[in-house]
């Protein structure tokens, strides 16, 4: 009996203690680190712009509710991500994002800040997405296809990035001509996951 309870409390003690390793890099070399309290996952990033000096990949600790796999297309910059909840798991890069369309369209912003822009969605991209906030005194719009993974994680982490909003069906995020940033949502998205 007392065996057991020696077994059971050692298993406490070292299940309880343990904290996540995951691999981060935002801009160099990646590196092992051990995921502030309340990380819970690893998140491996890829993403392509336009040009290659806007393409990459990313690796960080994320809360859960902000971690998902899947796939965002804003047009002018994509991001495809995995997410996992094990030591270093996030060693694999994240696949690149999609092409194939899927029959979907959605709205988005392009460089001259026209929101009323077709585009359409590729991969398992079955919502659109809008999300606006404000930088300095100017509202930034961000509009795209989405999944649904990264929708409902885009949208639990709302309050660090804006109002986040995703519906389903074709064009469903209207066409409006604001000021927007396609950086918005990645820096916003970025420095949410680098707080928590």
């Amino acid at each position: 009996m007392d065996l057991q309870i020696s077994v059971f409390l050692l298993f406490i003690l070292f299940t309880a203690g343990h904290s996540l390793s995951c691999y981060q890099c935002l801009l160099g070399p990646c590196e092992q680190m051990t995921c502030p309290s309340g990380n819970t996952n690893c998140l491996s990033l890829t993403y392509v712009g336009s040009d290659a000096s806007s393409s990459g990949k990313a690796k960080l600790c994320v809360p859960a509710n902000g971690c998902a796999t899947g796939s965002l297309n804003m047009g002018i910059l994509k991001f495809s991500s995995s997410c996992c909840n094990t030591d270093l798991c996030n060693v694999q890069d994240a696949p690149d994002p999609p092409t194939a369309p899927n029959g979907n369209k959605c709205y988005y912003c392009d460089e001259q800040k026209n929101c009323s822009k077709e585009l359409s969605c590729s991969g398992n991209q079955d919502r659109c997405i809008t999300s606006t906030g404000t930088v300095g005194n100017q509202t930034e719009v961000v509009k795209g296809c989405v999944s649904k993974s990264f929708c409902d994680a885009a949208t639990s982490v709302s309050v660090g990035i804006g109002n986040v909003t995703c519906c389903e069906g074709n064009l469903c995020n209207g066409a409006q001509s604001v000021t927007q940033s396609s950086l918005f949502l990645c820096c916003s998205l970025l420095s949410y996951f680098m707080m928590h």
